[in-house]
């Protein structure tokens, strides 16, 4: 299942053609998606193709087409401090992505069948927390995974908010689903080959929407109990925060506040990866998109020959017609713009820069963005252990 958009060349531009194709409608989602790149729960040799809107399998590991989980996210509506319940939870990067909306006072819960494949989630789990600087951006719910069949939950357990099942629902599960939903919670699931939201309205009553055509895996059926016995997927235990932890939460809080509202920067700036991505849509966002390419393509080349210089860069500048908001962003791309095209070296009768010019070009490469809240940790007047531990031990 997928296909809907074109691939992309890295994690941000996937994501940019899922905005333009409407798959990806809210900037909270946007957000989401942005701070996880999807390669990152591929096994390396496959990742050439984690950014393709295809669904991928090897063994038991799975992940949905992106358009799919885009989707899904839409129609979950998710909000700060709500439970979920992820039947089917496979990798964990859908969960990982709702982490980063419910925040650090939500619940955050996934069932998978297959305990390897359980492993491989906390696996990735932990690669994000430690070496993504997206982490430091959000106030992240952690997800907790459990091996069992999830039609194997007992009845009288916990109800959730926001329920999605990663598998194709038998209709006969309809109810069994359901009943894993608090009144006004919402169900998102594969039902008669349509991705389905059900909305719990009342004890009894619901509302049922379809979203769009989709061919998933059905559920697993359980197997016959054993001695009689009927066989048990105990939930994740919901764990009530410890003080320490909490004041983790809170001093990382205080110290992102500066930060989420700009500090040294200007009102239009925001504080997360591909942020400029926000309302870009129409000639004028292919245009700065194709700059933005350029740009890239000039900083991080020692040589630039006639053939990679485009014929209109005048397209960088954009007459007219630009809303207010995106004057500044669509500025600076111009300025990127123009500063590499003056900055280009003369090739000489071989075709390449003399080798100050060569130099100069490599000084030019951009430097990795700072992680602010990191640098606010490491000058606190703490002890070395403390601000690791502010930090989640993290390596980079």
């Amino acid at each position: 299942m997928g296909g809907a958009v074109s691939a992309g060349e890295d994690n941000d531009e996937l994501i940019d053609n899922l905005k333009e194709a409407h798959y990806i409608r809210s900037d909270l989602v946007e957000r989401a998606f942005r701070a996880i790149d999807r390669a990152d729960y591929y096994l390396e040799e496959y990742r050439d193709n984690a950014y393709k809107d295809l669904a991928w399998r090897h063994g038991n590991l799975h992940l949905s087409a992106p358009c799919i989980y885009s989707e899904v996210m839409e129609a979950l509506d998710l909000q700060p401090g709500l439970s979920f319940l992820n039947l089917g939870s496979g990798t964990g990067y859908l969960s990982t992505m709702v982490g980063l909306i419910l925040g650090p006072f939500g619940v955050n819960h996934g069932v998978e069948l297959h305990a390897d494949v359980v492993d491989y989630a906390y696996e990735r789990l932990d690669h994000f927390i430690k070496t993504s600087d997206s982490f430091d951006k959000f106030e992240f719910c952690e997800p907790t995974f459990v091996a069992g069949n999830c039609l194997e939950i007992p009845p009288e357990s916990r109800q959730y908010d926001r329920v999605y099942c990663g598998a194709g629902v038998q209709k006969e599960y309809e109810n069994y689903m359901k009943n894993l939903l608090k009144v006004g919670g919402i169900l998102v699931l594969p039902l008669e080959e349509k991705l389905t939201k059900i909305t719990r309205t009342g004890q009894s009553s619901w509302e049922n929407k379809k979203i769009i055509a989709v061919t998933f895996a059905p559920l697993v059926q359980p197997k016959q109990n054993v001695n009689g016995r009927p066989r048990s997927v105990p939930l994740p235990i919901f764990e009530v925060r410890t003080l320490q932890d909490l004041c983790r939460i809170a001093i990382r809080h205080t110290l992102r506040q500066p930060i989420a509202m700009g500090e040294g920067h200007t009102k239009r700036r925001v504080s997360f990866p591909g942020a400029r991505a926000i309302n870009r849509n129409g000639p004028r966002f292919e245009r700065r998109r194709f700059c933005r390419r350029f740009y890239r393509q000039c900083v991080n080349s020692v040589v630039l020959h006639d053939s990679m210089i485009p014929t209109a860069m005048d397209d960088c500048n954009y007459p007219g017609g630009v809303e207010e908001e995106d004057e500044e962003v669509e500025e600076e791309d111009e300025r990127g713009c123009r500063r590499v095209r003056e900055d280009l070296p003369e090739e000489d009768e071989e075709g390449c820069g003399t080798e100050e010019e060569k130099s100069r070009i490599g000084c030019a490469r951009t430097e990795p963005p700072v992680n602010i809240l990191r640098e606010k940790i490491l000058r606190l007047p703490l002890p070395e252990p403390l601000k690791m531990y502010l930090l989640y031990y993290r390596e980079k």
